[in-house]
């Protein structure tokens, strides 16, 4: 039997005991409901379906969690076998109990069919739920060990492999130390060739620079002595920067002292003549658009509202906003200019 067939027979016991289960419990619930409406007092009779829905509740459960418990190999204990033989037994005596008490065996045996088919149901769907995940088991441990045997059979022959290569790059890596010896043979000799050619060679080299050497002292104690003397009128060039520097700035002092006094002396005379275009009241009719524009920069400067600056000048309160927006608009040099 192969995975597809026991996914099969356990989707065909799934769906056959929930058939069986769902039968049952309608079946109860119809069977159940007139006994409960007989024995409940008429204020409550509304209540009879109750009972047999939490019992077949009960059942239900059961079924399921003995399902999962089954699939995962697992077993609930002795507490589940008493719930599910409980449920059964509850079951089976509400079914017949309308016919036992009226004395009906004929009915008794009738009502007892579907309880006494859903607990064999239940207890032999757990059976054929732990047959099949034991067969699942074997069946995923024979696959296992196929598997296995696939991949140690693999491993074997890489292992041969691994081996056959490894004794290929020795027998090359012994060839490759054979000619690496060779080649450093021929090397060190011609190392030593080398090294004799180049001690002759820096024995000529020393001599040819100790009598550079002593011409570079000779030159250098000539470059000391003209370093010195130009460091000696740079010394005294930087000297005569320096008093530049400090007589210029003097200057540039003395020049921004002056400006900053005369800026001054610009601000105090456009506030006295702001003062004095303002301190001039309301004017009395319109007065020239220049003299007009004078009081409005004026009036703008010192933050007046539009009406006082339409007041002062005679104009409409239209041209005065216009020139406020326009002394917004413009840069604060281009304002005081105009």
């Amino acid at each position: 039997m192969n995975g597809v067939q026991i996914r099969s027979a356990e989707r065909a016991l799934s769906v056959g005991t929930w058939l069986i289960v769902s039968g049952a419990m309608l079946y109860s619930v119809l069977t159940v409901t007139p006994l409960m409406t007989a024995h409940t007092p008429a204020e409550w009779r509304w209540t009879a379906p109750i009972l047999p829905l939490v019992v077949d509740a009960a059942v239900v459960i059961v079924v399921r969690l003995d399902s999962v418990l089954a699939r995962l190999g697992g077993h609930g204990g002795r507490w589940p076998i008493a719930l599910r033989w409980m449920t059964g037994g509850m079951t089976l005596a509400l079914n017949v109990g309308d016919s036992a008490l009226a004395g009906d065996l004929v009915g008794v045996a009738v009502h007892s069919v579907a309880p006494l088919l859903l607990i064999v149901t239940a207890e032999t769907g757990l059976a054929y739920r732990r047959a099949i995940t034991a067969a699942v088991a074997a069946l995923k441990a024979d696959e296992r060990a196929e598997r296995d045997a696939r991949q140690q059979a693999v491993i074997d022959r890489e292992e041969r492999a691994a081996r056959r290569e490894r004794e290929r790059r020795e027998h090359e890596a012994g060839l490759a130390r054979e000619q690496r010896d060779h080649e450093a043979r021929l090397a060190r000799e011609r190392t030593e060739h080398e090294e004799r050619v180049r001690r002759e060679e820096r024995e000529r080299e020393e001599a040819r620079e100790a009598r550079e050497r002593d011409e570079r002292e000779h030159l250098a104690r000539e470059r000391e002595r003209a370093e010195h003397q130009r460091e000696q009128q740079r010394q005294e060039r930087e000297r005569r920067e320096r008093e530049a520097a400090q007589r210029r700035e003097q200057q540039e002092r003395d020049r921004a002292e002056r400006e900053r006094r005369e800026q001054v002396q610009r601000a105090e005379q456009a506030e006295r003549e702001r003062a004095a275009l303002l301190a001039a009241g309301p004017a009395t009719e319109k007065l020239p658009e220049d003299r007009a524009r004078q009081i409005v920069l004026a009036a703008y400067s010192a933050e007046l509202p539009v009406r006082t600056a339409a007041e002062l000048t005679g104009w409409s309160l239209g041209w005065v906003s216009t020139r406020y927006s326009e002394l917004r608009q413009s840069p604060p040099e281009a304002a005081r200019a105009a």
